[in-house]
């Protein structure tokens, strides 16, 4: 009887490990494969630290990066401004221009900046400082005929507000936002969201988008929010930088807490998630912006590009070229006065279609 069983057992075990589907490794993108590393930038002056780049050229090729800077002894979350620079090339050398937004009762953080027609874009984090809990992330955006401005922020701003719903949960978070122009003349910003699905502490970001047939709004939020969510597996990602290319939508991302390693069946215990841009960030394809499917690999991590030690490398954000991508730059939180590096895209075309199913 008992070696029946055992046999029973056996052969249960046996068919398990067949039948158990396998998952595959998440791939490498052919747009991780363009990539050529190429240095760090933009050093911050003496008692600030900057983080992340936007950049694009203007009309006469200049290159123009806006990006954050926030006193050592201030935060992001309170004291972050937007300041622009202008370099004749990517390596630089790069001369401040001066501040974009700036302001005591505001903070304004992490900017894209896109043209639609005639009409620069710039959309960031906007935190202001009105509500009960001191702090409510939101998205603000700024319209300009010139990258010199003068820049005009929405009369609609917050344009894509922490509040309201988002399918039957309360929307408590709204940042990161990324601009894109659809192929039919409409306006997406995609952005990290987050709801009370789960106490604050506890919440996971998930990617939403919002739409307009104005720039500057007002945006409404697509009902079938979120986008891209891993919230029931406790995994996320964030600091989404969408794009049309080639007749497809593009979005990089930072995995922030092991999405890759969830896809290939091995998840990150989690008491041993090391949340940030510590790990390869990740890209998807979709035909409509709003399906997304798997991602592949997108972009590597400091340490793999350069041989430095293991740092957070986020923010992700193309710099264009005669409508095609030219550089990747990158946010970096290690010990260098810089706000992060730069990599060069060889002749990418984009993803073959099978990996937006």
């Amino acid at each position: 009887m008992i070696k029946s069983i055992l046999r029973k057992c056996a052969v249960g075990i046996l068919l398990a490990a067949v039948y158990l589907p396998v998952e595959s490794a998440v791939e490498q993108s052919s747009f991780y494969q363009a990539q050529v590393p190429g240095d760090y930038l933009l050093e911050a002056n003496e008692g600030t630290w900057t983080w992340g780049m936007a950049p694009i050229y203007d009309a006469e090729g200049r290159l123009h990066i806006f990006n954050s800077v926030i006193p050592n002894k201030g935060s992001w979350i309170k004291h972050s401004k937007i300041v622009h620079w202008v370099a004749d090339h990517v390596e630089g050398p790069y001369t401040l221009v001066g501040d974009v937004f700036a302001s005591e009762h505001a903070s304004y953080h992490n900017p894209q900046v896109s043209k639609a027609g005639d009409t620069y874009v710039l959309v960031y984090l906007l935190n202001r400082f009105t509500d009960a809990n001191g702090s409510k992330q939101e998205v603000g955006l700024a319209t300009a005929k010139s990258l010199n401005g003068p820049w005009t922020e929405s009369p609609h701003n917050p344009v894509i507000a922490a509040s309201g719903k988002m399918g039957a949960h309360n929307i408590v978070h709204a940042s990161n936002p990324s601009f894109v122009m659809t192929p039919e003349g409409q306006y997406r910003i995609y952005f990290k969201s987050m709801t009370d699905q789960l106490p604050i502490k506890q919440a996971f970001r998930e990617i939403s988008f919002a739409v307009s047939d104005r720039i500057e709004g007002p945006y409404l939020n697509y009902e079938g929010n979120p986008v891209i969510s891993y919230a029931e597996e406790q995994v996320d990602i964030e600091d989404p930088y969408a794009f049309y290319y080639n007749g497809m939508y593009y979005m990089i991302v930072e995995d922030r807490r092991g999405v890759k390693d969830l896809l290939e069946g091995n998840p990150i215990p989690q008491d041993q998630i090391k949340n940030g841009g510590y790990r390869p960030g990740l890209i998807y394809q979709s035909q409509d912006g709003i399906d997304w499917g798997r991602p592949m690999l997108g972009y590597k991590t400091n340490e793999l590009y350069f041989g430095d030690k293991l740092a957070r490398s986020e923010r992700p954000s193309i710099l264009w070229k005669d409508g095609h991508p030219e550089y990747l730059f990158l946010a970096c939180h290690d010990d260098k006065p810089s706000a992060g590096y730069y990599i060069k895209i060889e002749d990418w075309k984009g993803e073959s279609e099978k990996n937006s199913q």
